[in-house]
């Protein structure tokens, strides 16, 4: 085994914060280096190992990173990726961002830390969702002169606790779509009256239910059939293998700005 890659996790008490945790711990590649969560976070102090069920791993959970990384694997709210990626940029550490939900000014703060650093912001990390992305824009290449137009639409589940809607992942599929299809509207949910429906409008709808991790449907509707496409995430550890799959690939790249397309390969 050669060296191994020494990990920082930000957001390390959250439930994806864990999840990290405990699979980096796993990874004969990986060595968990540091575990950082928010200074009123009731896990200051204690050993993330305890935090995350796993028992006593020797690193305790801090507001500020003071050990030595490799790379930052952020899993926590947008203030606090914003704060991680100044220190990022500051230290040159590469910085894997997989929290959703920022406003344009939170993004364009964040890709600050691409000018000295190598940096993935994706809309999803899981292996399988960009994967999909890949088919999507296929699909929506192929069908974009369809002679009776095409309608899409964007369905997404997730648990109950999430607090950002549409998903950065639907809103990420819907920008692939008229990428390739020109759509110029793009409408969250229907009630009322609002007419036929244009073939310039992409909808996306947003279900909250129970403890789903995240379910996107991709429906591409003709007259006389219609394609769906879908992938379905059963437990949050799909995005936290692709989270470790992107620090391993960003660790070995100079500073710049890399997608999980980049990782896989699928450009």
């Amino acid at each position: 085994m050669g060296e191994q890659l020494i990990v920082g996790v930000n957001g390390a008490a959250g439930r994806m914060g864990q999840r990290v945790v405990v699979l980096v711990c796993q990874d004969q590649d990986l060595k968990l280096g540091a575990a950082l969560d928010s200074e009123n976070s009731p896990a200051l102090g204690k050993d993330v190992g305890e935090v995350a069920g796993v028992g006593p791993v020797g690193v305790t959970v801090q507001s500020e990173l003071t050990e030595r990384v490799d790379v930052i694997i952020d899993f926590s709210l947008p203030d606090g990726l914003v704060k991680i990626s100044k220190v990022c940029a500051e230290r040159q550490i590469a910085l894997v961002a997989a929290t959703t939900g920022l406003t344009p000014e939170q993004k364009n703060e964040v890709l600050v830390a691409s000018q000295t650093t190598p940096l993935i912001l994706a809309p999803n990390m899981s292996l399988a969702v960009n994967v999909m992305m890949k088919l999507v824009r296929e699909a929506a290449h192929s069908l974009k002169s369809s002679p009776n137009g095409v309608d899409v639409e964007v369905i997404e589940r997730h648990h109950r606790f999430k607090e950002d809607a549409p998903s950065g992942t639907a809103l990420h599929f819907g920008e692939i779509i008229a990428d390739e299809m020109g759509q110029t509207e793009h409408v969250h949910g229907r009630h009322g009256r609002p007419g036929a429906r244009p073939t310039s409008e992409i909808g996306y709808h947003a279900l909250r239910t129970g403890d789903n991790v995240g379910e996107h449907t991709i429906v591409f509707g003709m007259m006389g059939e219609t394609i769906d496409l879908t992938v379905r995430g059963h437990t949050r550890d799909s995005y936290v293998y692709g989270a470790l799959t992107a620090a391993k690939y960003l660790a070995a790249q100079g500073a710049g700005v890399y997608t999980m397309a980049d990782v896989l390969d699928l450009n």
